[in-house]
């Protein structure tokens, strides 16, 4: 049976482009010596993520990058066979000419560009320096049809489901999680966004049944101290490949179509949805009585 091996990276990558297109060479030629197919690098990989999550902007803002410009191709151009997942912050230019940014996941092979995820929910400031994207979508390649949430879109079980409803297979996480801020512990490990962290990344892959490939920045950036923990989850909630807080290379191989066929074999958790039950928006008058018919 075919398979495919997935790495998902923990690194640090900050505000000079320049020195980021130096690094990754090395960082994607590692994960080919070890066959790695798919490859996640973390949220912001080029220039870097904010400085401080509650007033972010001035000069303090990552550098922004259009689709079709050269740091884009130079990371196309690496990948070659390989299906590369990335962070830009991504510059657009809307209908009167003016410039606004968008937090983005780039999905790239060596024959183009492949997929596109714009960060849906910003949390804090993050609002004051990207607008938010508005939709979640899968899209195919070479290693099967793949989906894209940028760390805190995690949070939120529907961005997740939205994509395996789109035939997701696998869903590729792409993070720049900080330790908390307000809450700061001693040891990364006993940090409580490391704990969501790893919660998070489970629960979607449990409750979609497929695998999720999580990268992390690592180190210190402007007032964030990043956690890593990189990983792979397979269709059960199952950690099968972890960095822990230190920079490194998360790798799994798996026969991803009969895993997800077995997980789904007996309860499917897309077929036994019940969706005429759930409510999509906060209610504003009360649930009616069960007891009254």
């Amino acid at each position: 049976m075919p398979t495919t091996t997935m790495g998902a990276v923990a690194a640090h990558f900050g505000r000079d482009v320049d020195r980021t297109l130096a690094k990754l060479p090395g960082i994607i030629d590692q994960a080919r010596e070890r066959g790695v197919d798919l490859l996640v690098l973390p949220d912001a990989t080029i220039g870097g993520y904010l400085h401080d999550m509650y007033h972010p902007g001035g000069d303090s803002l990552p550098p922004a990058v259009d689709l079709d410009g050269p740091e884009v191709a130079a990371v196309q151009g690496m990948a070659g066979d390989m299906v590369v997942c990335f962070g830009i912050a991504e510059r657009v230019r809307v209908d009167d000419g003016t410039e606004v940014r968008y937090n983005t996941a780039v999905c790239v092979h060596g024959d183009g560009l492949l997929g596109v995820h714009r960060k849906v929910h910003l949390p804090l400031g993050e609002s004051q320096a990207y607008r938010p994207g508005t939709r979640f979508d899968a899209f195919d390649t070479p290693v099967g049809r793949l989906g894209m949430l940028i760390d805190f879109d995690k949070t939120f079980p529907e961005s997740a489901r939205s994509l395996a409803l789109d035939d997701a297979q696998v869903i590729a996480c792409l993070s720049a999680w900080p330790a908390s801020v307000t809450d700061r512990s001693d040891r990364l490990r006993n940090d409580r966004q490391a704990h969501l962290f790893d919660l998070y990344d489970c629960a979607r892959a449990a409750e979609n049944q497929l695998y999720l490939v999580s990268a992390n920045q690592t180190g210190v950036l402007g007032g964030l101290r990043f956690l890593g923990q990189a990983k792979v989850v397979d269709p059960a909630g199952e950690i099968v490949a972890k960095t822990w807080a230190k920079g490194g290379l998360a790798v799994a191989t798996a026969d991803i179509e009969a895993d997800i066929a077995r997980a789904r074999r007996t309860m499917d958790h897309l077929r036994d949805r019940v969706e005429s039950a759930y409510a999509l928006t906060r209610r504003t008058t009360p649930a009616p009585d069960p007891t009254v018919p």
